[in-house]
């Protein structure tokens, strides 16, 4: 009977996909006709971000697969888990805000961590710190707009992300029940 349900719920989930991304088109198409001039510069930007995916996604999926399969469930569950505490939290922030590269590619990665056990709001914090904290960041901020500024919006940063994968967890876990 669950699942029935959830095979259910899948199908529905795919067919709301469908419907946004068809309303994104069709929205697309729209505002081309409304605006002309601009079908060359939104062709040439989607184009090269389509080439731009194509040739980093591969990669992504490569190192997913590794990960899933070399990577313990009991280390995720250890280090980013519901058990994981101020520890986790740190982890989270830290390998969020190490690497460089387009939030995209956060998001398979994130959902490897969460099939792993990870906790909710480590990975809110992860994704969080992949968009919000690189350390090349920090020092451009560093050198053009001083330390100060650099360590209040640090600062603030890390304070609003570990709240808000606090709150959106709670959320989450509400809205199961």
């Amino acid at each position: 009977m669950k699942e029935v349900f959830r095979e259910k719920q899948m199908k529905n989930k795919k067919s709301l996909n469908l419907i946004l991304l068809g309303i994104s088109l069709a929205i697309a198409v729209i505002l081309l006709l409304i605006f002309p001039d601009k079908q060359t510069v939104v062709t040439r930007t989607a184009w090269n971000f389509l080439v731009e995916m194509l040739q980093i996604l591969p990669a992504v999926m490569v190192l997913m697969g590794l990960f899933a399969i070399f990577v313990p469930n009991k280390l995720i569950v250890k280090y980013l888990g519901s058990s994981s505490g101020i520890k986790g939290v740190l982890l989270a922030l830290l390998i969020g805000a190490l690497p460089t590269g387009p939030l995209y590619v956060a998001f398979p990665m994130a959902s490897a961590l969460l099939k792993k056990g990870a906790r909710i709001s480590n990975i809110i914090i992860f994704l969080s710190a992949w968009a919000c904290i690189k350390i090349p960041q920090e020092l451009m901020e560093l050198q053009f707009l001083g330390a100060y500024f650099m360590a209040l919006r640090l600062s603030l940063t890390i304070l609003f992300v570990i709240a808000m994968g606090a709150i959106i967890e709670k959320i989450m876990l509400w809205s199961k029940n």
